[in-house]
This record gives C-alpha cells, sequence and structure tokens, in this order.
C-alpha cells in the first residue's frame, strides 16, 4: 500500500495501542493474508515492461539442456555449455538487440530481460553467451561500420565465429586506456602490425579464448607515422579452421577457476600478427592508405570513453545476472526454510519452522527485501538504457552533447547498479548456503555452484570499488560531460576551481531535505516513506559535501605543482569517494522501489510491496545507524525502536515470504534441488 493508505496513528505513531514505546510505530501487516495476494500479478510488475520477452525466454528451461546440472569435469562442462551457446543462437534470441537486417529489432531492453531470466539456469552460459553476443558480436556493432556489419555479425550471431572480446591485460585490468598491445601502421604494407610488447600486456582471463574463439576484438594503442591516438579496436583472426593458433597468436589455457569452470577462458599474446588496414573498427577513429589518422571526436579522452560507453550494456547485463543469482539463492533458502523443522517448543508435538524463528527471518527477509528494491532499480536502469540506444546514444554516430549527457548518466548508474547487485549477491548468496546448514554446502543443492559462479561478478565488467569511484565522481558536479575528460589529477584540480555543489540541492530531493531540516525526527514515523527518503537523501547529501570539501582542500594550492600532493589528497578521500557512492546508489535503490509501489495497479500487491519497501529502507538505515547517529539523525531511543520496527516487519512479512519468491518467476527446473524434497526431516 502507498503512505496515504497506512492505517491512522496517534501523535506517537502507535496507533493508539497501549503498553507499546510510543518511538516504536506498529506494522500493518497481520490484516494481509497470502491468500489475498495474487502470485502472477506480483510477477507481472516484477516482470514490468518487457513481461512477455522475460515470459518467453522462461521457456528454454522446458529443455533439458538449459537446466543446470552437477558432477560435470571441466571438459564436459565446457562441452556442454558450448552445446547450450549453438542451441541458443539457433532460437534467434540473441539477436533481438541488433537491426533488423540482421535478424533482430534494435530492442536492447529486451536484450538485458532475456540475459537476466538465461542468469537463472547455468552461470557459464551466461558468461559465455555474454562474451559472443554482448561482447564480441557487440563490439562489431558499435564500434564499427557497415563492412564489418555485413562480414561479421551473421557468422558471429549464428556461433559460426565464436569471438572474445580482448581488453583485459596481465597488467591492466580496469585502466583500459592504459593497455599496453599496440596496434601500429605498416604503411608499406596498408597493414596494422598487433604485438605484445612484453608478459604484463597479455591479453588475460579472455573468455572463449582457450578453445572455441576464431577471432577476437582486441582492444590496442593505435600508432601510425609514429605517433599514438590512444586505445582503439580490432578484430584479430586468432585460429585458422582447422582450431590451430593463428601465425604470430600465442593462446594459453587459463585453466580451472573457482567457479565458471564452463567457460574456457584464456590468455593472447601477439607477435608481429598483421591484419588489414579495415580490421579497424573505425566508427570513431580511421587510418588511410597514407597513414593519416582522423576521428569525428577531436578530444582523444572524450572519444576513449564514447567508445566505451556503447559496451555498457554488458554492465548493465551483469547486475541482472546478479539479480537472478541471488533470487535463485533465496528461492532455494527460503523455500528450506519453510519445510525444515528443528527443536521443539514448550507445549508443541511438531518442531519449529526454520523460518519460524526470527533469527532466521533476520538472515534471509532484509536480503529478501533488498533484492526486490534492486531488482526495481535494474529494470528502471535497462529502461534508460533502451532509450539511450533508441535515441541513437549508444552507439549509432557521433553523440551530440544532450545525447552525450544522457549516455553518460547511464553509464554512471549502470556502475552503481552493477558494483551494488554484485556486492548483494556475493553477501546474500553465502548468508543463504549457511541458512541451509550441511545440505547447502552440497553440489546438488546449487547453493556452492552459485556462490562460485557469481563471485566474480564482483569485479567482472569493472572492479566494484573502482565503479563506485567513477559514481561519486560523476556526482561532484553537474559539469559531468567535462569530468568525462579529465584524469585524477585533472579531476582534484576541477573540483577545487569549482564552487562545488551537491547534485541533490538541485534535484526534487531538495524538498525531501527541507522536510527533513524543517521537523523534528523524533515526531516523524518510522514507516512514513517520505521521512525514509528524506534520511537516504540527507545521509547522501551530507557525505557528498564532506567529499568535495576534501578535495577542495587538495587543490591546485597545494604542493609544488607535480601533483604529488594533489594524488596523496584524492588518494586520502577514496574511501569517501565509494562511501558517497554507496549512499547514492542506496538512495536511487529507494526512488526505484518507492516509484514501483505507487505504480503498482493491483491494491494487495501494492500493499504488500509497500512493505517489503519499508523493510528495505529501515534494513538499510538499521545497518549503517551508527552513522546516522553520530550525525544527529537518530536519537539512542530512536535507534532502539529501528530494530525494533525491523523485527516487527520480518513477523510480518514471515507468511508472505514464498508468495515473494514466486513473484521473482524462478523456474522450478532451476532450484528444485534434492533438499527440498525431503526439507521436513
Amino acid at each position: 500500500m502507498t503512505t496515504t493508505e497506512r492505517p491512522s496513528t496517534s501523535p506517537s505513531g502507535t496507533a493508539g495501542t497501549a503498553n507499546v514505546d510510543p518511538a516504536t510505530p506498529s506494522v500493518d501487516g497481520a490484516t494481509l493474508s497470502p491468500s489475498q495476494v495474487d502470485p502472477v500479478a506480483l510477477r507481472r510488475h516484477l516482470d514490468g515492461q518487457w513481461a512477455d520477452v522475460r515470459e518467453s525466454a522462461r521457456e528454454l528451461y522446458s529443455d533439458p539442456l538449459f537446466r543446470p546440472v552437477t558432477d560435470l569435469s571441466q571438459d564436459e562442462h565446457r562441452r556442454r555449455v558450448t552445446e547450450q551457446v549453438r542451441a541458443l543462437a539457433d532460437t534467434g534470441r540473441p539477436r533481438v538487440g541488433f537491426p533488423e537486417e540482421y535478424g533482430g529489432s534494435s530492442d536492447v531492453g529486451a536484450t538485458v530481460n532475456q540475459f537476466a531470466v538465461l542468469a537463472f539456469g547455468d552461470l557459464s552460459l551466461v558468461v559465455k553467451s555474454g562474451v559472443q553476443f554482448g561482447l564480441f558480436a557487440a563490439a562489431l556493432l558499435h564500434l564499427g561500420t557497415e563492412r564489418h556489419h555485413r562480414a561479421y555479425l551473421p557468422a558471429a550471431l549464428s556461433f559460426e565465429l565464436p569471438g572474445a572480446f580482448a581488453m583485459t591485460e596481465t597488467g591492466h585490468g580496469s585502466d583500459v586506456a592504459s593497455v599496453r598491445t599496440t596496434a601500429t601502421y605498416d604503411g608499406d604494407r596498408d597493414e596494422f602490425v598487433i604485438d605484445t610488447p612484453d608478459a604484463s600486456a597479455r591479453k588475460d582471463y579472455i573468455g572463449n579464448a582457450a578453445l572455441d574463439g576464431r577471432a577476437a576484438v582486441v582492444f590496442a594503442q593505435l600508432v601510425t607515422k609514429g605517433r599514438g591516438h590512444g586505445v582503439h579496436a580490432f578484430v584479430v583472426p586468432i585460429r585458422d579452421h582447422s582450431g590451430a593458433p593463428s601465425e604470430g597468436v600465442e593462446i594459453e589455457d587459463c585453466g580451472p577457476k573457482a567457479g565458471l569452470n564452463g567457460v574456457d577462458n584464456g590468455r593472447l599474446s601477439f607477435h608481429d600478427v598483421r591484419v588489414p588496414r579495415d580490421a579497424l573498427l573505425d566508427r570513431y577513429g580511421s587510418v588511410d592508405a597514407a597513414g593519416t589518422y582522423s576521428s569525428p571526436i577531436e578530444n582523444e579522452m572524450r572519444r576513449f570513453f564514447t567508445m566505451l560507453g556503447t559496451l555498457i550494456q554488458g554492465r548493465v547485463s551483469i547486475a541482472g545476472a546478479a539479480g537472478s543469482a541471488t533470487k535463485s539463492a533465496l528461492a532455494i533458502a527460503l523455500r528450506y526454510a519453510e519445510s525444515r523443522r528443528q527443536f521443539r517448543a514448550p507445549g508443541q508435538d511438531d518442531e519449529v519452522v526454520l523460518l519460524d524463528y526470527l533469527t532466521h527471518q533476520r538472515r534471509l527477509l532484509p536480503a529478501l527485501a533488498t533484492t526486490y528494491a534492486q531488482h526495481f532499480a535494474h529494470a528502471e536502469l535497462a529502461a534508460a538504457l533502451h532509450e539511450v540506444f533508441a535515441s541513437g546514444a549508444g552507439g549509432a554516430g557521433v553523440p551530440d552533447d544532450e545525447s552525450d549527457r544522457a549516455r553518460r548518466e547511464v553509464e554512471s548508474r549502470a556502475a552503481g547498479i552493477k558494483a551494488a547487485a554484485t556486492w548483494h549477491a556475493t553477501r546474500t548468496i553465502q548468508e543463504c548456503r549457511e541458512a541451509c546448514g550441511g545440505a547447502g554446502y552440497l553440489a546438488e543443492n546449487r547453493l556452492p555452484q552459485l556462490k562460485a559462479d557469481s563471485d566474480v561478478f564482483t569485479t567482472f565488467e569493472g572492479d566494484n570499488t573502482v565503479l563506485m569511484q567513477l559514481v561519486a565522481k560523476g556526482l561532484l558536479t553537474s559539469y559531468r560531460d567535462e569530468f568525462g575528460d579529465l584524469d585524477t589529477l585533472g579531476t582534484v584540480r576541477f573540483v577545487a576551481s569549482q564552487m562545488v555543489g551537491s547534485v541533490i540541492e538541485r534535484t526534487a530531493a531538495a524538498q525531501l531535505l527541507a522536510r527533513l531540516r524543517n521537523g523534528r525526527d523524533d515526531e516523524a514515523s518510522l514507516l512514513d516513506r517520505e521521512h525514509q527518503r528524506a534520511l537516504f537523501a540527507w545521509r547522501e547529501q551530507h557525505v557528498l559535501e564532506g567529499l568535495a570539501r576534501r578535495l577542495r582542500r587538495a587543490g591546485p594550492s597545494a604542493g609544488d605543482g607535480s601533483g604529488g600532493d594533489v594524488f596523496d589528497g584524492f588518494n586520502r578521500a577514496q574511501t569517501h569517494l565509494v562511501r558517497a557512492a554507496a549512499a547514492h546508489v542506496d538512495r536511487v535503490v529507494l526512488e526505484a522501489f518507492s516509484a514501483a509501489v505507487a505504480s503498482c495497479p493491483d491494491h494487495a500487491v501494492r500493499r504488500l510491496l509497500d512493505q517489503v519497501c519499508d523493510l528495505y529502507a529501515l534494513s538499510t538505515i538499521e545497518a549503517d545507524r551508527a552513522w546516522f547517529l553520530e550525525h544527529g539523525r537518530l536519537t539512542p531511543r530512536r535507534s532502539k525502536a529501528l530494530v525494533r520496527v525491523v523485527d516487527e516487519l520480518c513477523r510480518s512479512l514471515r507468511p508472505h515470504a514464498l508468495t515473494l519468491v514466486d513473484g521473482f518467476g524462478v523456474p522450478d527446473e532451476t532450484v528444485r534441488v534434492p533438499m527440498l524434497s525431503g526439507a521436513a526431516g
């Protein structure tokens, strides 16, 4: 239910209940029974704009080929996943985000949602197909031009041309601008020479490289006429039709990993490998026969960020995949908790169901609420990404200032949501494993595999800590387009030269902050959604303004002008950067959840989601209540009341736990594990 639908309360917020601490509002949950909530309506609301796409994608699991299996050797697992990718290509589903002439409909939102549903199954398939269609083929589409599309896309989309995406190097992961592989133009032969100068420039962890890949999109420093022009992408054959490495290409197998062993990760080194001039994917930079370089984007750093920005779909997709892995783990753990019994209460014949214990509710239900919140935030992000690509800012031509700004806003949000979703997945899947005891440690029950396979998502498609620093950098000023062209030193100097105002002050959040400043915290109900939003917004602004002050002090007046002292100041503020970004992402997620509650057409579903949103908001505040206490936004008494309200919300939502799990739409075929058939024993 929405905030306005809550029952009337006394000034103390207790609905007049006797013998109740007036600081503790009551939770209106007992009156809503599970039978009143339609699980189909709930799932339809979660599936949202692309509900039909998601429902259709779930049909894949009627085919046993796509169901998760255990006890496979690495070789068996790789063969099975390769077979799955071929079968997936045969369905035509991966084409949906590509132009009509290649069998698609340019529907990027549908692609992201299909990918999320695919992640209910084997995450090795998710990653390998993501490399093939979301990275290799997408790079051809967005970084290449028509001749590259005609030459490569049909074979890439049919999986006749297995491809790799060779960006990360042993010595450079997140710092893509500094990769050391070179592509030097040889005008005498009208060719580029791809070279790995030393071991640290070897392309590492490259999916599809160890066994299947026949070509790779290789990111390298473009050099012509003795001058470098920054990182560009090239199509480089890595194997011939017999499967042997191409001349000058050295391939190594990364071998067994902690998880995702169905993906053939490899290492690539290039020793004077020659490719024709048109191997350069030249949408944003080209070289003519005379070796003259030209680009529609003059500034090298802006050109670099524009090229990387066209590949943002991968980051959004990984956030969705992490969410699906989390939902799968929660589906298993909560169903187990609903049927497994342990210890008898006095006067009872039957042992107590695990989920009736408040400690067990505390382990799983706040995580369930956060998963709901992040689902709706990801849905908003997918819709925004779709709009960016539909407008042409995602890759068709050179974006103007307005579309460039829209793209960067989506990039920043994608970085934050991806980090939050993958960190949440890592924590929640571990909690689910522990909540299932010894049974949760058995491979047959999927939780260990989900944990192992999703763990790398925190560093895949961008290390989370680095991504959060990028989010904070974008928040420091409204001049985000200028920030994109600055390195660390330039960022600090730019901040120091500005009268930095919080982005929040120029948004609707200003009204929330005014509400918080003008009222007394102890007069507001903890279950008042506007008060919750105001607390989130106030924390974000306070942390962000503190960060801006720290960076101003590290500005150009510091030190001798060499930048050393400025960098030291920036380095000292890095944890503050990450905290500012985390506070921002929490608010964005709460805003998305609040909007989803308000837009729900089904009254009973809306009431249930409203309580889940309360649990997300208050458990998030509870987790950071030391900060809120330190900064005067919670009194000790209110802090204690907060804990009691979270307890009460967990008890209130406990009867709806399985309904909420069913709302995720996790295919039964992917979570039908042995321990659920004998949990009562």
